[in-house]
């Protein structure tokens, strides 16, 4: 296998241990640290910082596992688009996608 490849530059937020930590371990590399430069990279970690999120109610990695693999199946059908909706236009949504829920499960109200 060839050389390990070294980044020519780190991008984090203001957390000081990085700047730490990088003087040790890549003491060549630049350094850039400044509140909107790292959010491509933090975006890309929402899903699974949600599903940690998540987790803490959860005894088990397996019982997450089974709630996540049915939830985000469903949970498009419960959450509004990302449009400005009013308050009352999200909440007749929701009166709505439970009541679909509710006829699709056989659930009694």
């Amino acid at each position: 296998m060839g050389e390990a490849l070294t980044p020519k530059r780190i991008i984090t937020d203001k957390l000081r241990s990085y700047g730490a930590a990088k003087r040790d371990l890549m003491p060549t590399v630049e350094h850039r640290s400044h509140k909107g430069l790292n959010n491509r990279a933090e975006n890309s970690h929402l899903p699974l910082r949600k599903r940690e999120r998540a987790m803490q109610g959860f005894r088990s990695t397996g019982g997450l596992q089974r709630f996540i693999s049915v939830f985000s199946a469903i949970r498009n059908h419960f959450v509004p688009s990302h449009q400005k909706h009013s308050a009352i236009a999200i909440h007749i949504h929701r009166i709505r996608s439970m009541a679909q829920w509710k006829a699709v499960t056989g659930a009694v109200a």
